[in-house]
């Protein structure tokens, strides 16, 4: 009978996209390249102007498309072979899809996914770089970016936090953990886990017994990290 595979966890931010072209989405000065935050990512802001919205979203979505996956995203997606890993993203781009990754819970929404301004259950894939306007839902009404904003809930925090709970080894990849509640989900994660950090920062995490750093890109750092959780592992 073979051995099952140890569940490894693992949240990535904007750092692992970064290294593929990809701006971090949050600019200097409360700009996201030359838009203020309040105006494309709150409700509000759709209330306003929701073509600026949806004009603001086509773009980050024409730079996914041109972008490819790096060395950190196919070596989380190659690391599937060894372990049963889940990634729990900030991102809202499909590079870990694109990668190869296979289980994936996106916080924040994708940039690829449409919802009803009605009923927020109803979602539909956006095939290409445009949702424009007179695209509706089926109840008719216009369809928004399926993207968490300012000041609305995380609905898949839960089921992020009960999976980091679960956890056998914790890895944190591009992300300063400044950003909540998924910051906060290192404290779901059993205190005797051990915990990877690749991050050319020094993102804060306290009260940890066993955290391994790799101050670095995620590229370069996950090549170590392969390494050192098959070495912490056995494998």
């Amino acid at each position: 009978m073979s051995q099952a595979k140890p569940t490894l966890v693992v949240l990535t931010g904007a750092g692992i996209s970064a290294e593929s072209g990809i701006k971090t989405f949050r600019g200097n000065g409360g700009l996201w390249e030359g838009y203020r935050v309040e105006d494309v990512a709150t409700p509000d802001g759709w209330r306003k102007n929701f073509r600026q919205v949806l004009q603001f979203y086509n773009e980050r979505r024409a730079g996914v498309c041109r972008a490819t996956p790096n060395r950190g995203h196919l070596i989380l997606a190659e690391l599937e072979s060894d372990f049963d890993v889940h990634i729990v993203t900030q991102n809202v781009d499909d590079l870990h899809e694109r990668a190869g990754s296979t289980q994936i819970i996106h916080l924040h929404g994708s940039l690829f996914s449409a919802r009803s301004t009605k009923d927020p259950g109803l979602t539909y894939p956006i095939k290409g770089e445009r949702l424009d306007e007179g695209e509706l839902c089926s109840l008719g009404s216009q369809l928004r970016p399926d993207i968490v904003w300012f000041g609305e809930e995380v609905p898949l925090m839960y089921a992020a936090e009960k999976l980091a709970s679960t956890a056998q080894a914790f890895l944190i990849v591009g992300t300063s953990l400044q950003v909540y509640p998924a910051a906060g989900l290192i404290w779901s994660v059993p205190q005797n886990v051990p915990v990877w950090v690749v991050d050319p920062g020094d993102p804060p995490i306290a009260s940890r017994r066993s955290v391994r750093f790799f101050q670095e890109g995620a590229g370069s750092g996950m090549e170590k990290v392969r390494l050192d959780l098959k070495s912490y592992f056995s494998l």
